[in-house]
């Protein structure tokens, strides 16, 4: 009546094939073939052996005396610890004198035996043990080991940079015949003051996590690469995640297209100029102040004028069957005051699912919420969703620590989950870099054989 739990192996049509039970501190192994091929080929193949090698690896063995078997040298180690062929004059070690042995010319340490029963001679045993020294022989002098001084270079090495950068400039103002007229007293002073003070005034302003509203200069570099932004929404801990999520899909983007963001940016939508970044991420807390109505005015601006914002209520997990939560009824008020058509759920073919990587879901740190895009035609941004809605806490799936590393997991779905929200950034950045250009009838022959495929 036990059979099938005794029954290790079994063919198709539920014959058994090998049974087994135990019989104190061993197994009763039974074969239920014939010695010849009459019944089954299965005694005259490889897999028969196979399966006698697994059974005998199952046992512990039986200790006995080998007597006098002899163990050849099956593989050495040389003068570097590395383990190789056995050398030509190599012997072999009788067994009962094996645990005698010393490892030496004739016996280099190693295995020996073979691959089913190897010993190892190990070279250690048959070494002195280690003494002190008890006298130096005359001659030897003694002392006490000391770590050396550090001499610090760095400032004579800046001096001397410094030093070499002003003579190369002097030679090339010299070279273009500008000397002369730099020598005058009020050109010198102002070349003087551009190299006391200038260099630290834009290191001020330089792009960054943050930079002052309405800086000239700020505004000047903003241009000079492509940066995301995010929303500064007051809670520390959120903004931290939007920056690490944002450097995260950036780092993605540099190795997987030709897109290579700068570091992002953070946001204050009361008094930060929109138009330099292509794309916003603004997670939506139900904690922040409502916008005033001329930030409104200026989203409204940035908006027509062709930028992107993915509002992220970021409680896909927290909120079940369709719910709206605090922040989804803040995120309401927001959308109130944009002026934007209807939103929708995103429909099969939508550019966002080709846009780079062809992709059918949109999941974050969490999944199972729909996307939400403009119900437009193409009259308006020439049919690009301006607006993206979704909850799935996208900035903690892309986020990275400084060593590279995922900083929160991805439920439920893990490291597959994770790659899929990375491809979902991507076809977002690209999607807001390229507009509908994947919409092409070019392009269509191209997309459905990769489909098929």
């Amino acid at each position: 009546l036990d059979l099938a739990g005794k029954t290790w192996a079994r063919l198709t049509d539920g014959t058994p094939l090998v049974t087994a039970d135990k019989r104190g501190d061993g197994w009763l192994v039974l074969m239920h073939t014939t010695a010849t091929p009459e019944w089954s080929n299965l005694p005259l193949s490889g897999l028969f052996v196979e399966m006698l090698q697994r059974l005998v690896a199952l046992s512990q063995g039986v200790a006995g005396d080998a007597g006098d078997t002899p163990l050849p040298p099956l593989s050495s180690l040389d003068g570097f610890g590395r383990l190789s062929a056995p050398p030509p004059a190599a012997l072999a070690i009788l067994s009962r004198a094996f645990a005698t042995t010393k490892a030496g010319p004739k016996f280099p340490p190693g295995f020996y035996g073979s691959e089913v029963g190897r010993r190892a001679l190990n070279l250690s045993p048959g070494l002195s043990p280690l003494k002190a020294i008890a006298a130096l022989p005359t001659g030897i002098g003694r002392g006490a080991f000391g770590g050396g001084r550090e001499v610090d270079f760095k400032p004579w090495l800046l001096a001397t940079a410094l030093v070499l950068a002003l003579v190369d400039l002097a030679a090339s103002l010299a070279l273009r015949g500008l000397w002369p007229k730099l020598a005058r007293p009020g050109a010198a002073a102002i070349l003087l003051a551009f190299l006391a003070g200038g260099g630290t005034a834009f290191a001020q302003t330089a792009p960054g996590p943050t930079r002052p509203a309405n800086d000239d200069n700020a505004a000047v570099l903003s241009t000079l690469a492509t940066h995301l932004g995010y929303v500064r929404t007051g809670n520390p801990d959120i903004d931290q995640v939007s920056r690490a999520g944002l450097s995260g899909l950036g780092a993605v983007l540099s190795r997987r297209t030709a897109v290579d963001p700068a570091p992002p940016i953070e946001i204050d939508i009361e008094r930060d100029e929109l138009a330099f970044y292509p794309l916003l991420y603004w997670p939506v807390v139900a904690e922040s102040p409502r916008p005033s109505p001329v930030a409104m005015a200026r989203i409204n601006a940035f908006l027509r004028r062709g930028g992107m914002i993915l509002f992220d209520t970021r409680d896909a997990e927290a909120i079940a069957l369709g719910g709206v939560g605090p922040a989804g009824q803040r995120l309401r008020d927001i959308l109130r005051q944009l002026d934007l058509p209807a939103l929708r759920p995103i429909p099969d073919g939508h550019v966002l699912t080709k846009s780079f990587y062809l992709i059918d879901e949109f999941p974050g740190r969490w999944t199972g919420r729909p996307l939400w895009v403009e119900d437009s035609n193409d009259r308006v941004n020439d049919g690009v969703s301006s607006v993206i809605v979704g909850a799935h806490d996208w900035a903690a799936a892309w986020a990275t620590d400084a060593r590279g590393q995922p900083m929160f997991a991805t439920v439920p779905g893990g490291e597959g989950q994770r790659e899929t929200a990375l491809r979902f950034g991507v076809n977002l950045v690209m999607y807001a870099l390229t507009g509908n250009y994947k919409t092409d009838q070019v392009h269509v022959e191209t997309i459905l054989e990769r489909l098929r495929r």
